[in-house]
């Protein structure tokens, strides 16, 4: 199986990237070797029909209307709550 080649100068423009002619050509045998190794994969003959996850899991259950947790009722499972809010760690650094 053949493949065009990839014109790594214009997958560049589209990104707004300045290459460089040993950039481009760099790029250009990386890639080649990349859809090398596609075409090597899909000359496998695999059994079956392939797919990205596993059909074969069971029925799932339906999904059923309930009421939800009333907020106090959440705020007691909380380890630190202040004006009917959950308080967590601070995640983000001061500037």
């Amino acid at each position: 199986m053949s493949h065009d080649p990839i014109d790594v100068r214009y997958v560049a423009k589209l990104a707004r990237l300045d290459l460089t002619e040993a950039e481009v050509a760099v790029f250009q045998s990386q890639l080649e070797a990349i859809l090398g190794h596609v075409e090597s994969l899909s000359a496998i003959d695999l059994p079956g029909d392939i797919t990205a996850t596993d059909t074969q899991l069971g029925p799932l259950r339906d999904d059923q209307p309930h009421t939800s947790l009333l907020p106090e009722a959440v705020l007691l499972n909380a380890p630190d709550q202040a004006q009917s809010q959950i308080r967590v760690p601070k995640v983000v650094a001061d500037a």
